[in-house]
């Protein structure tokens, strides 16, 4: 898997896509009583510690490791037909659109991603839908979600867009999350990966 990153933008000429997918789960609105003062110099952000639930979103999310770019999904729930239809929807709608033969799937053993069922499925919709279309994925090891690269871009997510949290309805989250991820692929670079192979064969063999 490490090696995919390290030759995501080669494996792209080729014809081979290097994807990673996941989801931010339980991404609240949340309304206060007024919204957030911004900081100014010598002063933080001033956040009202009351609340009004409106409800969570699931973001379904896939990076593109050779440039950088996302895609993503929100729905209400995260179950297995959640993640299919995120992938029929937004992963290989994109993989058609790009003209690649391969789509290299990352993703980590979740329940959501169903381990047992998906690799078939996916085999399924290929022969089904007649998409010239092959698509490998990759598993992360267990407890391992930190190499999925799409985990970098959710803090980003994280720290420029839901803090603080103040959506006065979930409509409105989701159109912010949406608006975001098209902002963000406008300059989207490929993350600066630095965790290579050998370090990780170092880690290994110090234990």
């Amino acid at each position: 898997m490490l090696e995919l990153y390290e030759e995501a933008k080669e494996l792209l000429k080729r014809g081979i896509w290097v994807v990673c997918v996941d989801e931010k789960t339980s991404i609240q609105a949340r309304k206060r009583p007024q919204e957030p003062d911004p900081a100014t110099s010598g002063q933080p952000i001033h956040v009202s510690h009351r609340y009004e639930r409106k409800g969570a979103l699931n973001l379904f999310a896939a990076l593109s490791v050779a440039d950088g770019k996302v895609y993503g999904q929100c729905r209400l729930r995260k179950r297995f037909v959640d993640f299919q239809a995120f992938l029929l929807a937004t992963v290989i709608p994109e993989a058609l659109a790009r003209g690649v033969q391969t789509v290299a799937l990352i993703m980590d053993n979740s329940t959501t991603h169903a381990p047992k069922q998906l690799e078939r499925w996916l085999q399924e919709q290929i022969e089904a839908q007649g998409w010239t279309l092959d698509i490998q994925v990759y598993w992360l090891p267990v407890n391992a979600s930190w190499l999925d690269q799409i985990e970098i871009w959710f803090s980003i997510l994280q720290r420029k867009l839901l803090q603080p949290n103040h959506f006065e309805r979930l409509g409105r989250l989701k159109q912010t999350i949406i608006e975001f991820i098209s902002y963000c692929n406008e300059t989207a670079k490929p993350i600066q990966w630095s965790y290579t192979v050998d370090k990780l064969e170092q880690k290994l063999g110090a234990h």
